[in-house]
């Protein structure tokens, strides 16, 4: 029931919401049109915002409850249940803006909370309201649920939908939402209970006949008791948080000497981001596959499986590359996993979007439950391409009292869909996570808002979850994307280093990779580290394409996936200098000057040149030097002179700027970008600017500008730094601080840990030797390259 039009939404939003009042049924009456097409987004106009700081405002409204509605008829013999009016969405990035595109497609009002740092994300200025709801942390901001249930008062938000993370799988806020009357977008807070303990949730499951993976799922948490369990199962073992999810509080554990070590850190880890540090042993399976089902329920006992998903390829425990369906799996295998999901969501009584995830042998071909996310996953837009639908209008539709859309043999299965999460990080520095300004952001053409619709495939199989996918069907391949930053937007410390997700649907696995790849080579990014090389990479790499994943393919293929670094082409480099001659060119000469009709020759006849210095490595000191001759306007003389090799000349090479980023030169359009160094790290690094040239396969090369002679000098000292000197990999508070000065250290212990962006990062001593000094406090903020501890190895 959506409005068709912008005159009939605008009507809508001037219907007041008061409680008690008759605005809600005069509200459905505005409802009853037809549905616009899936493509159709209907643009609520802005509200005026409320950016004060809920803790200031006075709450006058009493408890916002669900709204009765005139009944309106889907076919069916009995009435269908209206959409809310207003519903809150208690998160942020990138699935607060998914969220709030479905409302739009709705015509649902949207109000939106953020903390001090988010002030200007995407999140709030797509929504109708925003309201700020504290500091920068999330446990004054995002998790804070007094907050977020006062932001409904106020703006009379029904119902809630949690995204993922934060509270997604929280039941208290669950209870206290059902409490003030406001729905909860989401499982009953039983369900999320039961799932959300990994060790009830496997009692459960083996009692409703779902394989588990054998381990110790008890009470007993004394780190002997633990340690001894451990040995009982054979290592190698996994240690991993009762709940919560994303790899946080999880640990592989191979030798019986670093147990307690990473029990200590799995279940610090795990109390931070889920407030509990009880945790679960397991057998680690040594060649397991990640696949997951998704299930969805209604109130009217309804559950179907919408197919499964394959999330095996990981790093530091967390996913980064998913698709639908699983390549390889028989339909017999199928439709058991899909059972076996269905059966367990029975078991629970679930309701809404959920997650039953698996552990597949490859070895044996076996699979083993793991656990049950009781909420939106981050992947879900996979299944959506695969199967046609909006998942989150889904959601909505259950969580206002109507059955599933759609029976189990109606499901479309069509084609096969990846997605790749976009990350700030540096995959060469194992993955840890960066932080910094998008100071430059170019992405892909979405063909798509949502998943294109699929037609129904009625089955008439006695077993409806038995099923091939259609890829003989004929599917226009679409390119999705998901995202909750724009250029200029900051990637902080504080939450998820997640910029977008890629996400793309073809014919079949094949042709889905292909979209891939284009798309992943005209993502660019300049301002932090991101994964996008490695997932071009991934994405090319000939095992990957032939579909034969585990969650240990990182470490298995590591040598193909990251291979050595190649010195940049001589026509890079010429295309570096070209840039910078032409950039300097346009940026000092004034459009009157007179001098620029004289072409480019001087008065006795010699022709204008430029050296250009460049370098790859700001520690080598290995300087680059290309020659730039101008001999008429736009045609250039280049010489390159590498250290590598004999010098290479291109003559009468037609260049121009066609845009502050855009070089053509050798018969293409490269993107380079310039990034200045601030002036505040002149003394600190010898580089005066960086520049990031993209090729036509989407791969980057940063080349450095060195700083002036004199300036380089001022900083040698500060440059120079003691073997001993562990520095902060990133922007990060200090967990923990385990030596002072004058303690002895050997090379591999535990010095220091740190937290960023949700994950902890334990730093070791890269020598045997005397604490010297120590520059951090436990709980302190730290700068990327900040001396943490210095060891001196001569004592």
């Amino acid at each position: 029931m959506i409005p068709t039009n912008r005159t009939v939404t605008q009507s809508l939003c001037r219907i007041p919401v008061h409680n008690g009042s008759r605005a809600l049924v005069n509200c459905a009456a505005v409802f009853r049109v037809p549905r616009t097409p899936p493509e159709t987004v209907v643009l609520v106009p802005g509200v005026a915002r409320n950016v004060k700081n809920v803790e200031l405002v006075r709450h006058v409204n009493t408890p916002m409850r669900r709204g009765l509605a005139t009944a309106t008829y889907n076919g069916s013999s009995s009435p269908r249940k209206p959409h809310f009016d207003k519903i809150l969405i208690a998160n942020r990035g990138e699935i607060a803006c998914r969220v709030i595109r479905t409302a739009k497609k709705l015509g649902i009002k949207t109000v939106a909370v953020y903390s001090e740092v988010d002030e200007k994300s995407l999140h709030v200025l797509e929504a109708d309201e925003a309201y700020c709801i504290g500091p920068a942390p999330s446990a004054e901001s995002y998790l804070c649920v007094d907050k977020i249930i006062n932001v409904c008062q106020q703006s009379g938000a029904q119902a809630v939908h949690p995204g993922y993370g934060f509270l997604s799988e929280n039941a208290r806020f669950a209870e206290r939402l059902a409490e003030e009357g406001i729905v909860f977008i989401g499982p009953p807070s039983g369900a999320i209970v039961s799932m959300g303990s990994k060790s009830e949730s496997k009692n459960i499951m083996l009692a409703a006949g779902v394989p588990c993976v054998p381990g110790y799922h008890g009470t007993d948490q004394d780190p002997r008791r633990l340690f001894a369990e451990a040995a009982k199962i054979g290592y190698p073992v996994l240690i991993k948080a009762i709940h919560g999810g994303g790899g946080k509080g999880m640990r592989v554990v191979s030798q019986p000497n670093n147990f307690m070590d990473e029990l200590e850190s799995a279940k610090r880890e795990s109390l931070k981001a889920f407030g509990d540090q009880n945790v679960l042993v397991e057998k680690f399976i040594e060649r397991p596959r990640h696949v997951e089902v998704q299930v969805f329920a209604d109130t009217m006992g309804g559950v179907v499986s919408l197919w499964e998903r394959d999330c095996s390829v990981q790093r530091r425990n967390q996913k980064i590359i998913e698709e639908a369906p699983a390549p390889g799996l028989s339909p017999e295998l199928r439709a058991d996993l899909s059972d076996k999901a269905i059966a367990a969501a029975r078991a629970v009584n679930y309701v809404g979007a959920g997650t039953v995830e698996f552990i597949f042998d490859n070895d044996t071909q076996k699979f083993y439950f793991m656990e049950m996310n009781t909420r939106l996953q981050v992947e879900h837009p996979v299944t959506e391409m695969i199967t046609g639908l909006d998942l989150v209008e889904w959601q909505l539709e259950v969580a206002t009292g109507n059955p599933l859309p759609l029976t189990q043999s109606d499901i479309p299965l069509v084609g096969h869909a990846f997605e790749a999460r976009i990350y700030a990080e540096n995959p060469r520095n194992d993955f840890l996570p960066d932080s910094g300004s998008l100071l430059y952001l170019s992405t892909p053409t979405p063909t798509h808002t949502f998943a294109p619709p699929l037609a129904r495939l009625s089955s008439e199989a006695t077993q409806p979850t038995y099923r091939t996918p259609d890829t003989s069907s004929a599917v226009t391949p679409s390119l999705r994307l998901e995202q909750g930053f724009t250029q200029g937007a900051q990637i902080g410390v504080f939450y998820d280093p997640m910029i977008a997700k890629l996400v793309v649907h073809g014919r079949d696995r094949t042709e889905a990779l292909r979209v891939l790849r284009r798309g992943l080579e005209e993502y660019k990014v300049v301002g932090v580290s991101t994964n996008i090389d490695f997932l071009r990479t991934l994405a090319g790499n000939d095992t990957f394409i032939e579909g034969d994943v585990e969650t240990g393919f990182i470490k298995k293929h590591y040598a193909e996936l990251f291979p050595p670094k190649n010195e940049p082409s001589p026509e890079l480099l010429a295309q570096a200098a070209l840039y910078v001659v032409l950039r300097d060119t346009s940026t000092c000469s004034a459009p009157q000057s007179p001098w620029l009709s004289l072409g480019a020759r001087r008065f006795n006849g010699e022709v204008c040149e430029r050296t250009i210095t460049l370098s790859t490595d700001e520690s080598t000191g290995r300087n680059l030097s290309v020659v730039v001759g101008q001999i008429s306007p736009g045609y250039f003389n280049v010489t390159v002179q590498s250290p590598s090799g004999a010098p290479v000349t291109y003559t009468s090479l037609a260049a121009r700027l066609t845009s502050p980023t855009t070089l053509t030169a050798f018969s293409r359009r490269t993107t380079i970008v310039s990034q200045p160094t601030p002036t505040s790290a002149f003394t600190s690094s010898n580089i005066a600017e960086r520049l990031h040239i993209f090729s036509a396969d989407g791969s980057k090369t940063t080349l450095a500008l060195p700083s002036p002679s004199w300036l380089a000098s001022l900083g040698r000292d500060v440059l120079a730094v003691s073997k001993g000197a562990l520095r902060a990999p990133m922007p990060s508070l200090v967990v923990e601080v385990k030596v002072t000065v004058g303690d002895k250290v050997e090379k591999g212990q535990v010095v220091v840990v740190l937290e960023s962006m949700k994950t902890e990062t334990v730093m070791r001593s890269e020598i045997t030797g005397i604490v010297k000094a120590v520059g951090c406090t436990k709980g302190e903020m730290v700068e990327e390259g900040r001396e943490l501890v210095d060891i001196d190895a001569s004592v």
